[in-house]
């Protein structure tokens, strides 16, 4: 593949490395990094959030239905239906497109402006029994799945960028989200405690401690705690009434002797022994010695609701026997199955659950840590969605066979039934199902009653970074408001996974995480391989079912568990470990797989599980790295790819767990004999947000955080195709810069194609007192170059609704003044067909589509007296500064009506208040605009863009901006990018870059002299300047101004309404009317409080303190002593409402001219 056609990644292999060429030399220390842009060529920023959904389309989808493949019909036992395949087309559009045959596909554009949902068609094979002959039918629609943006099904998947180009689309667009009713909507990652894992728990509080698994099968998922409390053991289970002791659950299970329940849990060790043995008296003591009698006890104990699915008709009873081995087979732990009724392999799992419950209780150490990355899972798109569908599937199924049944039952049918048109009927409420699910963001799914909101997200497009640090966003399900320190605190072992940096300030501070650069998360691995692997790995190994308890807990058994349950046992951990991880490295076994020793537990942990994050290292042999020059040079050509270093054995990916057993490296230079890996490149730790951040480890922490916020707020270019789009908002920056100092990070992502911000040349100094507390000062003439200048989009969107009895709106023609001819002011911008021109400039309440509705919308009933008078609903320019009109579109939406899409445009340039910020969180609001002649220049004649005050740096220690400064500025005198890079975690050539300065008649600290344009002196001192990018952020004073006379009131009180969009009044609330009290400013309070709000006139009645009306008073049936009084109306509503329920209010007044005593 040629390279002209493909930038991107292929722009960055190209020169390999600062320009090194295919014969200088390669050093694996320096060039290692190359691995870097390999790795994300195959798995990408957001490739988690693909793989997951392509997993979900291509096996999770085909398994959920061949686990509910067949119908068979309660009333006609001869027929049944059968679900042969299911799989899932290209995109197409909807049902009323297919009409003329369109030829091309559809594109993700064309749904995004005509507000459609990006969707593929499901097609079933179906195999039934009509007149006793089994008949298939192939490629039959069922519904239609959304599709997300790059995905194996995606238009999008694998295109050129010609090819990109000619379907509009942004070659540097991550994908990863879908696109519902024209909205980009994204699935966020959800984090969640890993699921068929023991944790235990120790509750101080309640003095017990507890072991709990959840178990989550396709058919069920219940919780089980085995808890210690006061040296008895229970077992509880929601579907059990009571906590049951645990020896009648040990005994009930395989019929086991007490010796071998003991030896089960506690081996030969005679503290576990003595802990354990009470819990027999339990079980005596109740009356329960052989397994029967246990069946029997916890038979009693199962809850009626829970025996499976009800079935139709009444259930056939059971007795408390059957009804115990039903409960201990598939409800409680569901995922351990049993096969032919051996129930040894749960009685071990449970065995083991005490045992850990009575290791925690002598050691507090062996308790686990719920905040550790290892024992968190986290949820992708693909997930989630099979959730979803699988509910909706089997919903579906229950449907179809009501309808089969209703069929069926009819004695004499005319013609032989046919299943089609039922299901082609009932598969609509799939597609409804999953796109309200995507749309709204409630995920309910009623089998595991859960009942989640605020899955998805719109997709944030105010600058390329915010998408991207939204796709690599993880939310948690803690509840934001507790103020628990645990969940929010930083793992140590987030290293590497988790980005240090980018979380969110404020009540969801640690909650909400981003992943790091170079993670990626599993996707579900088939176990039974595996299972086959470990016993064939290695000589030793045997299955678990052959040993007796004593023989697990000898000395050096350890037992290997998969996925959490105990399955083989071996002798020689070690050598298997090893031999297991040759395997992997050779690729025999899935890389994803990962293996880890636990010494407290005896086991070998291996879990296949989805939703594991991982990282890539390079391994390192007896003290030597894996990765040869050669390797790179292969990779420099083209040859090889990060793949093949993965087979090769070079690289290979760890998860948390497995990271603990490992020695790793940072850098080369640190390699020992007992080294096991080494890291790829440091400055990895970082996710893709704060990868922005030249020089971050210069700074001080929280520094970084707020920089990570505010570069997602950054206006800038959003993508390629930002200007064939019609966002609702859309921010853009008019010559974005490329940041002269840039890490290695920016160039992964392609900010540097698309970057939100400007290079200013900074002088650090005080100025005319308009830049304290962080205010900028800014240089007229830059403004006038266009320093900072803004494009700001607006959408107004108009739908031609359709009515039940034909009428539909239409767009009438603007009105015209019958005096002069001329069109009247308010439609002054339409054109003869009712929409507005383009290039026009529009001002606040001028209409921009005359849309109008028929007045007559009901359906009519027999004869046709239907008025033709329409009603004026158009749609008007609301916001107060003019705008100009920038682009009209009139298509159809997917139910065929028309809709009109009109966008405005406004250009802004800095004023005063607008917010700017360096990539360092040192944010600031401009404070004066000064002419070009009054500013300091140097004596090379440079007039600074912004001056910034140097009191910002003392106490928020961001050096990592002074270094950008020098850097940059060495980098723009010498011509040489090489300077340019402030990566994380690099030692940084300051000696160098001085001597760059200094060799080209500069100071070697970045100072320079300057002379004031005021008086025309000298300054006192040398003062540092140089290069540093500012980002222009969204808040600007023109969208916050506010400010009202007289405007809308609420109706209930009467008082101003609140808030900028509704034209609101200004409050003065508790706080503000405490200082005037204190002041003692009473008629100004008066004024406030009851002039300007809601002062109203109402007639009191002396006698009674009642209201009247008009003078007259209703309860006393007179006039006398009704007298007017001013009082402020939600007042008066207080009183009239507490009346209204019964509470009398009378109000008495004081004399006005009291009689003086």
């Amino acid at each position: 593949m040629p390279m002209t056609d493909d930038d991107g990644f292929e722009a960055l292999l190209e020169p390999f490395y600062n320009g090194k060429k295919l014969t200088d030399p390669i050093s694996t220390k320096e060039d290692k990094y190359q691995l870097l842009p390999a790795f994300l060529k195959v798995k990408g920023l957001v490739k988690q959030h693909i793989d997951s959904y392509n997993y979900f389309i291509d096996h999770d989808i085909k398994e959920i239905v061949k686990a509910n493949r067949i119908i068979r019909s309660e009333v006609d036992s001869g027929f049944y239906l059968e679900f042969l395949d299911i799989r899932v087309g290209m995109p197409t559009r909807g049902d009323a497109g297919q009409s003329f045959k369109a030829k091309n596909h559809v594109t993700p554009m064309e749904c995004r402006l005509r507000d459609m949902t990006y969707a593929a068609p499901i097609i079933i094979d179906i195999a039934y029994i009509r007149d006793k002959k089994k008949i298939i039918r192939r490629n039959v629609p069922l519904a239609r799945m959304p599709i997300m943006l790059k995905s194996s099904k995606c238009v999008l998947a694998g295109a050129t960028n010609h090819k990109m180009q000619l379907m509009n689309e942004c070659p540097l667009d991550p994908g990863g989200y879908f696109i519902i009713g024209g909205t980009e909507k994204v699935i966020l990652i959800q984090e969640q405690l890993s699921k068929n894992r023991v944790i235990v728990e120790a509750d101080d509080k309640k003095e017990l401690i507890q072991a709990s698994v959840t178990s989550s099968t396709h058919e069920r998922k219940s919780k089980t705690y085995v808890i210690l409390k006061k040296d008895r053991i229970i077992l509880r289970h929601n579907v059990l009434v009571e906590d049951i002791p645990i020896a009648i659950i040990l005994k009930a299970l395989g019929g086991l002797s007490d010796y071998e329940v003991i030896q089960l849990v506690a081996g030969s060790d005679g503290r576990y022994q003595d802990d354990f043995a009470l819990n027999f008296d339990e079980a005596t003591r109740v009356g329960v010695f052989t397994q029967q009698q246990a069946l029997e006890y916890i038979g009693a104990r199962v809850r009626m609701g829970s025996k499976g699915k009800p079935q139709f008709g009444p259930a056939p009873r059971r007795n408390n026997v059957e009804e115990g081995l039903d409960a201990l087979a598939n409800i409680i732990l569901a995922h351990v199955s049993i096969e032919g009724l051996d129930f040894y392999p749960k009685a071990i799992y449970i065995a083991m659950m005490t045992r850990r419950v009575l290791m925690a209780f002598h050691d507090p150490k062996l308790v686990d840590d719920r905040d550790f990355v290892g024992n968190k899972r986290l949820e992708l798109a693909g997930q989630m969605l099979s959730l979803l569908f699988e509910d909706l599937f089997k919903s579906f199924l229950t449907n179809l066979r009501m309808n089969i049944d209703k069929v069926l039952k009819k004695p004499n049918k005319a013609i032989p039934f046919d299943p089609l048109t039922s299901i082609s009927g009932t598969g609509g409420h799939i597609t409804q199902g999953m796109n309200r699910a995507i749309q709204s963001g409630n995920w309910s799914v009623k089998r595991f009653n859960m009942n989640r909101a605020g899955v998805t997200h719109v997709l944030s497009r105010l600058s390329y970074i915010a998408a991207l640090g939204m796709m690599t966003r993880i939310t948690s399900q803690f509840e934001k408001t507790r103020k628990v320190s645990g969940p929010r605190a930083l793992q140590p072992s987030q290293w590497g996974m988790l980005c240090t940096s980018d979380t969110p300030e404020g009540e969801a501070c640690g909650l909400v995480k981003n992943l790091a650069l170079m993670t990626h998360i599993t996707t579900e691995v088939d176990e039974r391989p595996v299972k086959k692997f470990i016993l064939t790995v290695d000589s030793n190994v045997e299955p678990i079912r052959n040993f007796s308890g004593s023989e697990m807990h000898q000395a050096g058994a350890y037992i290997i568990s998969i996925n959490g349950t105990p399955f083989a046992l071996t002798h020689y951990p070690k050598r298997f470990a090893s031999k297991f991880r040759t395997m992997r490295r050779r690729g025999w076994i899935n890389p994803f797989v990962s293996i880890n020793t636990n010494s407290h537990f005896n086991t070998i942990f291996i879990a296949t599980d989805e939703g594991r994050v991982c990282r890539p290292y390079i391994i390192v042999k007896n003290g030597v790295s894996k990765l040869q020059p050669e390797h790179l040079r292969l990779l420099q050509q083209g040859k090889v790819g990060f793949d093949d270093f993965l087979r090769k054995g070079v690289v290979e990916y760890l998860d948390v767990n497995e990271e603990n057993d490992a020695l790793i490296a940072l850098y080369e230079s640190d390699i020992t004999q007992i080294t096991t890996h080494v890291e790829i490149e440091p400055f990895t730790i970082l996710g893709a947000v704060a990868g922005l951040i030249p020089f971050p480890h210069h700074n001080q922490s929280p520094r970084n955080t707020y920089q990570c916020a505010m570069g997602k707020q950054a206006i800038g270019a959003i993508a390629y195709n930002q200007f064939n789009r019609i966002d609702t908002l859309l921010y853009t920056l008019v010559y974005p810069q490329r940041p002269m100092v840039i890490s290695k990070t920016i160039e992964l992502t392609s900010y540097d194609k698309l970057p939100a911000g400007h290079n200013a040349t900074v002088v650090v100094m005080s100025y005319s007192g308009y830049d304290i507390e962080d205010a900028l000062v800014l240089n007229k003439a830059s403004c006038d170059r266009g320093f900072g200048r803004c494009q700001v989009f607006r959408k107004y969107a108009a739908e031609l609704q359709r009515y039940p009895n034909g009428a539909s709106e239409r767009i009438g023609q603007p009105e015209t003044d019958p005096m002069t001819k001329q069109k009247i002011a308010k439609h002054e911008v339409l054109d003869n067909d009712g929409l507005a021109r383009v290039g026009w400039q529009i001002h606040n309440g001028e209409t921009m589509v005359k849309k109008e509705t028929p007045l007559d919308t009901g359906a009519t009933i027999g004869e046709n007296k239907s008025s033709n008078e329409y009603r004026d609903t158009s749609m008007a320019y609301r916001i107060p500064d003019p705008a100009f009109i920038d682009k009209v579109m009139v298509t159809q939406t997917e139910r065929e009506t028309v809709l009109v899409k009109v966008q405005t445009r406004q250009t802004r340039r800095p004023e005063l208040g607008d917010k700017f910020s360096s990539r360092h969180g040192q944010k600031g609001v401009v404070g004066i605009i000064v002419d070009q002649e009054d500013l300091p220049f140097s004596d090379k004649g440079l007039v600074p863009d912004i001056i910034m005050n140097p009191h910002g740096f003392p106490s928020r220690m961001t050096v990592g901006k002074l270094l950008e400064c020098l850097t940059g500025k060495a980098s723009i005198v010498h011509g040489r990018k090489k300077y340019g890079y402030g990566d994380a975690f690099r030692s940084h050539p300051v000696e160098e870059v001085s001597k760059v300065l200094v060799d080209h008649g500069f100071s070697w600290e970045g100072k320079d002299y300057f002379t004031s344009g005021i008086t025309g002196e000298p300054l006192e001192a040398y003062i540092f300047n140089g290069p540093i990018y500012y980002q222009r952020l969204k808040h600007m004073v023109q969208d916050k101004m506010h400010s009202r006379a007289r405007g809308p009131r609420a109706i209930l009180t009467r008082q101003p309404t609140e808030g900028r969009s509704r034209d609101g009044g200004l409050r003065l609330g508790e706080m503000e009317r405490d200082c005037l009290i204190a002041y003692g400013a009473s008629q100004l309070l008066l004024e406030r409080l009851m002039h300007s709000s809601d002062g109203t006139s109402v007639d009191i009645c002396q006698r009674c303190g009642l209201f009247g009306y008009k003078g007259y008073c209703q309860t006393c049936k007179s006039t006398r002593e009704v007298t007017a009084m001013t009082m402020p109306y939600a007042a008066k509503l207080l009183v009239q409402e507490l009346i209204s329920m019964n509470v009398g209010v009378r109000l008495q007044m004081e004399d006005e001219f009291p009689h003086p005593r």
